[in-house]
C-alpha cells in the first residue's frame, strides 16, 4: 500500500496518497501539538463535528491551502460565512474530490461551533482507491457499527479510546468487534486530563481478537 498517514495528535490525521486529506485539524490550543496550522498542507479537509478540538483550525488551514471543508449541513452554513469553500454532507452521503471518496456515517455525540448548534456528529469512510479508512469521530460504540463494517469493509479503523466524552478502551474494543476490522489506530486520548488512557492496554486487548493496532507518534508519518 502507498498511503501515508500522519497523526497530528487528538483526532487529527493527514492521509496522503496523491492528495492530502486532513481530518479534524486541532493545533491551536492543543497541548500535545508538535506542528502548527501554518505548517500543514491539505487538499481536502474533513470535519466530523463542530467542537473546537476537531474543527478548531479548519477555516485557517482551508484559507491557507484553498481547500474545501467537508462537514455537516448546519456546520457548513456557519463556517462558509468565514469566506471558505464548504461541501455540506450528512450521514449516508458521499462526496468525491480528486479521486478520494468520503462517505459520512453516524456517530453518537453532540456538535456545536462557537456556541451554535452544528448539526449531527459524524464519522467518515475515506477511500482513496488504495485503502479504506474508518475515522469514527467522537463516538461511543453502537450496534450500527456492524453495518458500517459489513457495507464499507474498512481496512483500518481510527477509534477514540479516551473515555469521558467518547468510548474508553473497552468500548473501543467493542467497536472493533462490531466493525470486524483487521487493523486499528487509537485516537482522542491523553490530550487533556479527563481523557487519559493507555494505548498499550488497547493494543493488547485488541490483539487478543487478532486485530493489529498501530500506536502512532505525533507527527511521525507511517505507511498504512
Amino acid at each position: 500500500m502507498k498511503t501515508e498517514i500522519t497523526w497530528h495528535g487528538h483526532a487529527g490525521f493527514s492521509i496522503k496518497n496523491g492528495i492530502s486529506t486532513l481530518v479534524d485539524p486541532f493545533f491551536s490550543g492543543n497541548p500535545l501539538a508538535k506542528a502548527s496550522a501554518e505548517d500543514v498542507k491539505a487538499d481536502l479537509i474533513l470535519v466530523t463535528h463542530g467542537h473546537f478540538d476537531h474543527a478548531g483550525d479548519a477555516v485557517k488551514i482551508a484559507k491557507k491551502n484553498q481547500s474545501p471543508i467537508v462537514c455537516s449541513f448546519e456546520l457548513s452554513e456557519i463556517i462558509k460565512k468565514e469566506q471558505v469553500e464548504t461541501i455540506d454532507i450528512n450521514p449516508g452521503g458521499t462526496i468525491e474530490y480528486k479521486g478520494v471518496r468520503a462517505t459520512a456515517v453516524p456517530a453518537i455525540h453532540s456538535s456545536s461551533y462557537n456556541g451554535l448548534y452544528a448539526g449531527e456528529a459524524m464519522g467518515y469512510i475515506i477511500d482513496n482507491k488504495d485503502i479504506k479508512i474508518y475515522h469514527g469521530g467522537d463516538t461511543t460504540f453502537f450496534t450500527d457499527m456492524e453495518l458500517i463494517g459489513s457495507v464499507y469493509n474498512p481496512d483500518i479503523a481510527m477509534v477514540p479510546i479516551g473515555g469521558h466524552y467518547t468510548m474508553d478502551v473497552d468500548g473501543a474494543v467493542e467497536a472493533l468487534k462490531l466493525l470486524k476490522v483487521k487493523n486499528a489506530i487509537p485516537m482522542h486520548y491523553n490530550t487533556f486530563p479527563p481523557i487519559k488512557a493507555d494505548p498499550v492496554e488497547f493494543q493488547k486487548k485488541a490483539e487478543k481478537l487478532g486485530i493489529v493496532v498501530t500506536i502512532p507518534e505525533i507527527e511521525k508519518t507511517f505507511k498504512a
